[in-house]
């Protein structure tokens, strides 16, 4: 996916239940027909973020929603509370190893904007270790009035002495980059600087770094990324930088980086055409490129002596087909020298797909996703790739396993989670069992709740898996309040997590969460994430109805009971399922979304997500146009009531789109409610204060449409 797709908002032993085809108490869908094409759009000048006309419309419609939702005690009360959760000091700080320290980035009440420290690993294990503070952002932020956002820090192997910091203004995408020295603890004056852009500095050596950033007119793809690569030395002014690679305009995004592995340090040039698919290049001693000859689809990874691909497309080479789905490994500088000998580490079932892997010093650690259930293998490349479970892991939870140094130990971090156990971090050595480190408290009181997954059945047979929690013993009387929560996009797995958030503003008050694992995801793998795409989106909102509907026949609840929520390209689902299927929900909280699918890849890093989507301009409209809400939204229908989020620094999912839906809903007299945050990028918020806000927006709106009245 790489860093710059759109994303799930909200990610946040369970009961296996046997699937039964349970009857519909509604029809099933059946094509809307698409909504009349507009001659003209008369909210184009929505899309105009910045102009005051766009803003004091933002304004106003802000001021209504604060005015109907925010300005209760009963909002007021739920905002204090998810803030108190978000600064709780009782928090994981999770840490990166840098040398022999260890490093963390923390926002709490007194520290908003947040702190930048470390600590060493014996402090760490206390309950309240003591931090050494390195950057101070609020201080950096009164210094020079300023709304910094921490986008990370990349230090310089072996001695990590400098580190190349990325700071984003107001938490959007576009970031500028700052050297600071780590041992003085102070920004290094005259170093490497790149003014905001997309895009990005990595370390070379202490003298030189890879740019990829605007580096002016026609340097940057037509998603709005980096279109040239180049090497910068220290000293040099920015503009004398040496090109290392130019793309093409339609490309999506290139980039420049080194491997830093001790005795194995190699540099590359990665040219992204477009999601799932991209070309890797090794860069010679003479600056010459060598492309690695595998299937653009693949996604690669080169560790010291090894070559990895997970494929996301059958591939057949010197004789043997690998499935989609798999992960192979062939010797890195045998493969450069023609040889294509390959070991299958991974093979997908029915069942089965790979989640992730990572590598410690000497082992290949395989995350493994069995129906939606993680289980973690050891891969020893010294004796034929033989695996073993991971030892001492949890039989039960959603893990996430990552080496702590993968160049000094096999020691590895393992998070495990699940929705009513408070989330744990713990420390292993590859053949030991694990130790924890660091538990989050109870936030809200889960004893009285249970987890179960369930099937339901979608319009072509295709089973779909979803996770509920409930209270235990809840009446299956058609009355609970249920959240549906769903995204269903580039290859996206949706795993259970703990969060406090959903615990004490929904479940502590007698609601019910469902979370759909729908096709367009990567719960099964590339499959299942194909089986998705452009003419095949329908399935996935297919899908979701099809949970909808398997909630509402086993009278877990109603239609006048179920809500959705959605972000992102969870946005876009939620706004087709209140446009297509408006008779199955009683309220829909449609975040930072997608939703004129007609002019989506000429509004910010749209034209990246073609491969997902389409291209409107080509005969793909044909299909595109069926899940395209904005197009598709009607005068006389009874829609459901739906609040809308987004944000004004959102440079990555335009707030047009939002803000267009909204005017056209709320013009032909449906229950629409908006809300826009001036700051926070994608994620819709830059802080903890403006995170709870805009989660008890959500909840309050749900509430209120959602649970019972007296």
């Amino acid at each position: 996916m790489g860093v710059y797709g759109i994303f799930p908002i909200h990610i946040s032993v369970r009961e296996s239940l046997a699937f039964s085809h349970l009857p519909q108490r509604f029809p099933r869908y059946r094509p809307i027909s698409p909504g009349r094409e507009m001659s003209e759009d008369p909210y184009l000048w929505l899309e105009d973020v910045n102009s005051e006309r766009a803003l004091d419309w933002v304004r106003g419609e802000n001021a209504k929603t604060q005015a109907a939702l925010a300005n209760t005690p009963e909002f007021t009360s739920l905002r204090d509370a998810l803030r108190a959760i978000l600064d709780s000091t009782a928090r994981i700080p999770f840490v990166t190893k840098i040398g022999d320290r260890y490093y963390n980035f923390w926002r709490d009440q007194s520290n908003p904007a947040g702190l930048w420290r470390r600590t060493t690993p014996d402090e760490y294990r206390r309950a309240d270790p003591d931090w050494e503070i390195l950057i101070d952002l609020d201080a950096l932020n009164r210094a020079e009035n300023a709304n910094w956002v921490w986008h990370g820090a990349d230090c310089l192997k072996p001695d990590h002495a400098r580190c190349l910091i990325a700071l984003s203004r107001g938490g959007a995408d576009a970031d500028e980059t700052r050297e600071f020295d780590l041992a003085g603890k102070q920004w290094l004056k005259g170093g490497f600087y790149r003014p905001e852009a997309k895009g990005a500095l990595v370390w070379k050596d202490i003298d030189a770094v890879y740019a990829y950033t605007d580096f002016g007119a026609g340097s940057m793809t037509a998603s709005g990324y980096p279109r040239i690569a180049k090497l910068w030395r220290r000293g040099t002014p920015l503009d004398s930088a040496v090109s290392v690679y130019q793309g093409s305009d339609d490309d999506m995004y290139i980039a420049a980086y080194r491997d830093h592995s001790k005795g194995f340090e190699r540099d590359f040039v990665s040219r992204t055409l477009a999601f799932y698919n991209d070309e890797l290049y090794l860069i010679g001693t003479d600056g010459g490129l060598v492309k690695i000859d595998v299937p653009n689809s693949a996604q690669k990874s080169v560790h010291k002596r090894h070559l990895l691909l997970e494929l996301r497309e059958p591939w057949t080479v010197a004789g043997t087909t690998f499935p989609a789905g798999a992960l192979i490994a062939a010797d890195f500088d045998e493969f450069m020298a023609g040889a294509r000998d390959f070991n299958v580490l991974f093979r997908p079932d029915t069942a089965t797909s790979l989640a992730g892997h990572c590598w410690t010093r000497n082992f290949l650690l395989l995350n493994v996703l069995d129906d939606v259930k993680n289980r973690i293998s050891v891969l020893d490349p010294a004796n034929g790739w033989q695996a073993e479970p991971l030892t001492g892991a949890p039989p039960f939870g959603t893990l996430s396993v990552s080496a702590l140094d993968d160049e000094e130990s096999d020691d590895y971090l393992l998070t495990v989670t699940d929705y009513l156990t408070p989330t744990a971090l713990m420390l292993g050595r590859i053949g030991q069992p694990p130790e924890i480190l660091k538990k989050l408290p109870d936030f809200f009181d889960a004893s009285r709740h249970e987890i179960s997954q369930r099937f339901a059945l979608s319009k072509d047979g295709t089973r779909v898996p979803y996770f509920m929690v409930s209270q235990k013993g809840m009446r299956s009387d058609g009355k609970n309040p249920t959240l549906l929560y769903g995204y269903g996009g580039f290859e996206i797995s949706l795993t259970p997590a703990y969060s406090a958030t959903v615990g004490r503003a929904w479940l502590s008050q007698g609601g019910v969460f469902a979370v759909a694992n729908i096709r367009g995801g990567g719960e099964y793998g590339p499959s299942w994430h194909q089986a998705a795409l452009k003419d095949k989106r329908l399935r996935a909102y297919e899908d979701f109805a099809a949970v909808a509907e398997d909630l509402i026949a086993r009278n877990i609840t109603s239609p006048e009971h179920l809500g959705i929520q959605g972000g992102s390209n969870g946005g876009l689902l939620v706004g087709n399922m209140a446009v297509l299927y408006p008779q199955l929900f009683g309220a829909v909280v449609c975040q930072v979304p997608l939703l004129d699918m007609k002019r989506y890849h000429k509004l910010l890093a749209g034209a990246s997500w073609m491969a997902e989507y389409g291209d409107p301009d080509s005969d793909d409209w044909r299909f595109i146009q069926t899940f395209s809400p904005y197009q598709n939204v009607k005068e006389h229908v009874d829609y459901p009531p739906v609040l809308f989020t987004t944000s004004t620094r959102d440079d990555r999912v335009h707030p047009g789109h939002a803000r267009k839906m909204m005017a056209r809903m709320a013009g032909q007299g449906h229950r629409v409610w908006y809300y826009e945050n001036i700051e926070g990028g994608h994620g819709g918020a830059a802080n903890n204060e403006q995170t709870a806000f805009m989660s008890a927006l959500a909840y309050t709106f749900l509430k209120r449409n959602l649970f019972p009245r007296d």
